[in-house]
């Protein structure tokens, strides 16, 4: 019996590709090595897409240290999603203990139980902020800690890969904000406020954030990992986003099209935010207070992030969801979430 092993895969990612692993036949059972177990995260709809499929098996481990454990059956395919990657929120030193260390024992893992095939998921984060269109020829030039360890994680990789091209092949895929059922994340943030009428622009609403419904993500994935066997190739590198990133305008004329909501959105001046924040940081941080308005933040939510996928573009990839049928089918899966 072939398998796939995910690290990371308790986490919102993990849990669909194990699913899209499964319903694509590629494996007959999918491992989830994460610290934790689904059921201990706040998500009730990742639990039960784990817990209705007996194929779907959890095993506890932390990528951190030396990985020992191995499945009695034949490890077809590695994935690692293992990451610290919630910015801010964690020390410099903890992105790359986690990232970094990660890469360096998933790596070791897979040559030990022989599996010559991983997929690793990066980070739009390498290219660093700009207004200008990235694609996959574009320079990385990571300015936080987040970034740069995704970026050396993919240079770890990649000297896995090298040790043995000939028998070996290497997925690296960098998506943009990755949101769907049970994410919890700044999608569904944003589709609550608008929905409750507190969400406001700050500042510029034509502001792009390049973004991907979840299983469209684990779709690519599986489809890069398809074309690479068939066209003979070992490694491949792309940026996951909807073509183009939809503008902040265009996120919120979603939720409430699919919502049936009519919303007047307000504007708030980027510089009265930016002030606003810096205020409570200053308030909160002596208190050892946690809260959503820090200034780094608010800088990131009215930077764009312009990624262009064109690896799928070029080679033809049938994309599947546009933002609005993502929400609709995002509201059918789970339409708790969209009240």
């Amino acid at each position: 019996m072939s398998c796939a092993v995910i690290f990371g895969g308790s986490g919102f990612i993990g849990v669909f590709f194990a699913r899209q692993l499964l319903s694509s036949g590629r494996v007959e059972k999918v491992y989830l090595f994460d610290r934790e177990q689904v059921a201990d995260k706040p998500f009730p709809y990742r639990t039960k897409l784990v817990r209705d499929d007996a194929r779907i098996v959890e095993v506890k481990g932390d990528v951190r240290q030396s990985i020992t454990w191995q499945p009695e059956d034949n490890v077809a395919l590695t994935v690692n999603f293992a990451a610290v990657h919630r910015e801010p929120g964690h020390e410099d030193f903890e992105y790359y203990e986690t990232n970094l260390l990660g890469a360096e024992n998933v790596c070791a893992w897979a040559e030990q139980v022989n599996c010559n095939e991983i997929v690793f998921t990066s980070s739009i984060s390498p290219y660093g902020p700009s207004e200008q269109q990235k694609t996959e020829q574009s320079l990385p030039v990571p300015v936080t800690a987040y970034g740069g360890s995704k970026l050396v994680a993919e240079k770890i990789h990649q000297t896995w890969l090298a040790a043995d091209k000939a028998q070996r092949h290497l997925v690296i895929v960098r998506p943009g904000v990755v949101f769907g059922p049970g994410e919890g994340g700044n999608v569904s943030r944003l589709i609550k406020a608008v929905i409750k009428r507190y969400f406001f622009y700050m500042g510029n609403r034509d502001t792009r954030k390049a973004g991907t419904y979840v299983k469209e993500l684990c779709l690519a994935i599986d489809w890069v990992l398809q074309r690479q066997k068939s066209q003979g190739e070992h490694f491949t590198l792309f940026n996951m986003s909807m073509n183009p990133g939809p503008s902040i305008q265009e996120y919120v004329e979603a939720v409430c099209k699919v919502a049936g909501v009519s919303r007047t959105v307000p504007v708030i001046p980027y510089p009265v935010m930016l002030g606003c924040a810096y205020a409570i940081e200053a308030v909160a941080r002596p208190l050892g207070i946690k809260h959503p308005f820090s200034p780094v933040r608010i800088r990131k939510l009215v930077r764009s992030n312009d990624i262009h996928p064109g690896f799928l573009i070029d080679n033809g990839y049938p994309y599947r969801y546009t933002l609005e049928s993502a929400f609709a089918d995002w509201k059918v899966d789970c339409p708790t979430e969209w009240i």
